[in-house]
């Protein structure tokens, strides 16, 4: 069974920074890319940043240069840096693995709450 779980998150000061950790298992196919997604009250969920292949990665216009995705293959864990939090940050954040396979559904963590004070 596939279980993605995201820890990390946590009530930080705007300015400041946050760690986020996407624990993988139960993985038995290949994944094309691992991704952080983010909702806020009242609004759609969007694509945060993502990382193919455990290198090439891509991000949100409104993070690029403030947060950054990486990953332990070895450890099948994701990460998102983000740094010069806003609070317009505030969001559940989401972890994503998208499988290469096209009829294999994505998967999604439970989500890890972010919240940034002014």
């Amino acid at each position: 069974q596939v279980q993605l779980v995201e820890s990390g998150g946590g009530l930080v000061q705007a300015g400041g920074s946050l760690r986020l950790s996407c624990a993988a298992s139960g993985i038995t196919f290949s994944i094309n890319a691992m991704g952080w997604y983010r909702q806020a009250p009242g609004k759609q969920r969007e694509l945060v940043a993502t990382i193919f292949s455990g290198r090439t990665t891509n991000y949100a216009d409104s993070v690029k240069g403030r947060f950054t995705i990486s990953a332990d293959n070895a450890k099948n864990t994701v990460f998102l840096q983000m740094n010069s939090l806003k609070p317009e940050d505030t969001a559940v954040y989401y972890c994503n693995a998208d499988p290469m396979a096209p009829w294999l559904p994505d998967y999604w963590g439970r989500g890890t709450q972010v919240t940034v004070s002014s």
